[in-house]
C-alpha cells in the first residue's frame, strides 16, 4: 500500500523560507515523477514543481522559478521543496504527488500541508 505524507508547512513572514518534505512509502517504480502542487484560497490546484526519475529532470512553475528548489532522495523515496523569498501569494495548501505509468495510472496524493505567508 502506498502512503504519501507531507510535513514542514507553517507560518512564515514574507521574505522568509520553509522546507517541505514528502515521504512516499511503498512506491516502487523505476520511472516516475514526484511533484509539489498547491491550492490557494479560492484557486484551483496548480503544479509548483516536479522531478522525473531516473534522469532527475526538474520543472517549475514560472511563479516560483528562482525562489523554490525541488529535490529528492531517489533511494528513500523522499521529496523536498526548499522555498525561499516567500510571498503572501505563496499561501496555499501544498500537496505531494507521486505518479507512474504510461497514463499516470498509478497516482497518489498526500493529505497536504498548509503554508501561510504573512505580509
Amino acid at each position: 500500500q502506498v502512503q504519501v505524507v507531507e510535513s514542514g508547512g507553517g507560518l512564515v513572514q514574507a521574505g522568509g523560507s520553509l522546507r517541505l518534505s514528502c515521504a512516499a512509502s511503498g512506491f516502487r517504480f523505476s520511472v516516475y515523477t514526484m511533484a509539489w502542487y498547491r491550492q490557494g484560497p479560492g484557486k484551483e490546484r496548480e503544479l509548483v514543481a516536479s522531478i522525473t526519475y531516473p534522469r532527475g529532470s526538474t520543472n517549475y512553475a514560472e511563479s516560483v522559478k528562482g525562489r523554490f528548489t525541488i529535490s529528492g532522495d531517489n533511494a528513500k523515496n523522499m521529496l523536498y521543496l526548499q522555498m525561499n523569498s516567500l510571498k503572501p501569494e505563496d499561501t496555499a495548501v501544498y500537496y505531494c504527488n507521486a505518479r507512474s505509468g504510461p497514463f499516470n495510472e498509478y497516482m497518489y496524493w498526500g493529505q497536504g500541508t498548509q503554508v501561510t505567508v504573512s505580509s
